[in-house]
């Protein structure tokens, strides 16, 4: 059957749509989000259409119906990378009694050992690193800023300039409702975090880390069972997200 001009106007079109998306990758790098839908990405079985691509991004209401893992996971997993990606928190979901962490990842603490805290607006997600929850890179209002190893800082069991070494040095993010950029680099157990142009994390040890697994969007709170905002929840989005594997 003859093709129409129009056809071949449409297929021109496309081809060069498709060029454009991939030509918006630094060079080196592949993109993992095309802007249209989830393709390269595992969404969590029964969810219900909360993780969404909306306007051009990745967008994440906090309240997958997925009985398990509510996650956003690659489909393929990685070794040494380097991954660049854009976050946005939409909006806080409450007050969260906020500890206050010390430059070396301890926390302040009262006459009886407990954790100071202070009532603040927060909202919480991250990046999972080599398939873990274990090596996340958090998101979200904490003084301390965003970019820090939860799993590790945390884990009294580590030497302290372990847990010093995933603290970030200081907080760079932008103000609720604005684009934030990660640029992350794992070489073999050793992570590199710049946000915003300010390397938070540079050369840390990630013990024990895999050396290769998924890299994931996370699910954090969600509503309560009276419909109330858990006071961390992952309202989020994504945008801009690609990745260079290293030999």
């Amino acid at each position: 059957m003859k093709k129409s001009p129009a056809f071949f106007l449409i297929v021109a079109f496309s081809a060069l749509s498709s060029l454009a998306i991939s030509d918006d990758a630094p060079e080196g790098f592949t993109s993992l989000f095309n802007g249209k839908d989830l393709a390269g990405w595992k969404i969590p079985e029964g969810d219900g259409g909360h993780w969404k691509v909306l306007d051009g991004v990745i967008d994440y209401d906090a309240q997958s119906e997925a009985k398990d893992d509510k996650h956003l996971w690659t489909k393929k997993e990685y070794g040494d990378f380097e991954l660049t990606l854009d976050w946005r928190i939409k909006q806080t979901t409450g007050f969260y009694n906020v500890p206050y962490v010390l430059p070396d990842g301890s926390y302040v603490k009262d006459e009886n050992g407990k954790k100071v805290t202070h009532p603040m607006p927060n909202a919480d997600s991250g990046i999972y690193l080599r398939g873990e929850s274990k090596y996340q890179l958090n998101i979200w209002c904490w003084p301390i800023g965003s970019g820090e190893v939860y799993g590790i800082r945390n884990n009294e069991s580590y030497p302290l300039e372990v847990r010093t070494g995933v603290t970030p040095k200081l907080k760079a993010d932008k103000p609720i409702g604005e684009w934030n950029t990660f640029h992350i680099t794992m070489k073999g157990d050793r992570l590199t975090v710049v946000l915003n142009g300010h390397t938070v994390i540079e050369d840390a040890l990630l013990p024990e880390v895999p050396e290769k697994g998924r890299i994931a969007l996370q699910h954090h709170g969600g509503k309560k069972a009276d419909g109330e905002w858990s006071p961390a929840s992952s309202l989020v989005q994504f945008r801009n997200i690609y990745i260079k594997e290293l030999e």
